[in-house]
């Protein structure tokens, strides 16, 4: 069932916006704008219903604030008003509502605008899901890493839980690819994703192809040492595949990764970018080391080999 929150600091306009519309959603209700924007945040909602007029906050500028916020900018908003007037029509679709209300309420008008509204929002999703999935692997793409990183990067230093990211890719890929065709390089991209992914379905990990041969992984929650030995058994789990690989002039004749990560406590003010930037360091000194295995920067900035 869908889930649609009604930010309306009348009580009463609120239970009765609910009455008309919970036998078909599951309706949330907020009466102030700064709880509205709290329950707004959690992502969960796949339309707002939003009074503009509102004490401490008013619905313009709460709408504003939505539009500005990276979880909450592509709800679509109706506003609930009893100004009729072309200028505060035009003011809110300014900003990014989708739609207009005008009170007094009349059921069937409210029904039949929300439901336009949801079928949208159902349709604009399975459209951007699609666009955020790799073709060949069935993995999140890069567009899809881009967007969700930084929302993981924004929890962990909320939640204040460690954070990890990993960086790998196939081993002498080129290589490969000169031996055995691009159709069968194609196919060792599919099978190195499947048997990582299947290591990284929990709801606090992504996993994504970042382009090529490579691939990235965030990891939230967990210590240093336990995301470090999880990349481990990955490794060892894409070794254990045995997909033939004559052209690689040392160790194990089968497709390998290199993988380098690192697991930190974020804090406000510090850049994604930077540590991403340590985790490409550290995939280099895995290369550099010999290959075929993960190199590791722990919390205090020490570096682990496996």
């Amino acid at each position: 069932m869908e889930k649609i929150l009604i930010i309306d600091d009348s009580i009463v306009h609120a239970h009765y916006l609910k009455g008309i519309l919970e036998d078909s959603y599951d309706i949330s209700l907020a009466h102030t704008a700064s709880d509205g924007l709290a329950y707004a945040k959690t992502g969960e909602y796949s339309l707002i219903l939003l009074d503009v007029v509102m004490p401490e906050m008013d619905g313009f500028v709460l709408l504003k604030k939505l539009q500005e916020e990276l979880v909450t900018e592509h709800i679509p908003v109706i506003l609930i008003t009893s100004l009729s007037d072309a200028n505060s029509e035009e003011q809110g679709l300014i900003l990014g509502a989708v739609d207009y209300i005008v009170k007094p309420f009349h059921p069937p008008i409210v029904r039949a605008r929300v439901n336009t509204h949801i079928k949208l929002y159902r349709y604009r999703s399975r459209i951007e899901q699609q666009a955020m999935v790799d073709e060949l692997t069935q993995i999140a793409n890069r567009r899809c890493y881009d967007q969700q990183s930084i929302l993981k990067w924004q929890e962990a230093i909320r939640l204040k839980a460690p954070f990890s990211v990993c960086m790998f890719d196939i081993d002498k890929f080129k290589v490969y690819n000169d031996t055995y065709g691009h159709p069968a390089g194609d196919r060792v991209i599919a099978a190195v994703a499947q048997a990582a992914g299947s290591c990284l379905r929990r709801s606090t990990d992504l996993f994504a192809r970042y382009g090529g041969e490579e691939f990235i992984a965030v990891v939230l929650g967990g210590t240093a040492e336990e995301v470090f030995s999880h990349f481990k058994n990955i490794r060892r789990a894409i070794e254990d595949l045995h997909i033939e690989h004559k052209g690689k002039e040392c160790g194990p004749p089968y497709v390998t990764v290199s993988m380098g990560g690192i697991t930190l406590f974020p804090q406000i003010g510090d850049q994604y970018e930077t540590y991403l930037k340590i985790a490409d360091q550290m995939l280099y000194n895995a290369k550099d080391l010999g290959r075929n295995q993960v190199v590791w920067m722990n919390e205090k900035m020490v570096q682990w080999k496996e």
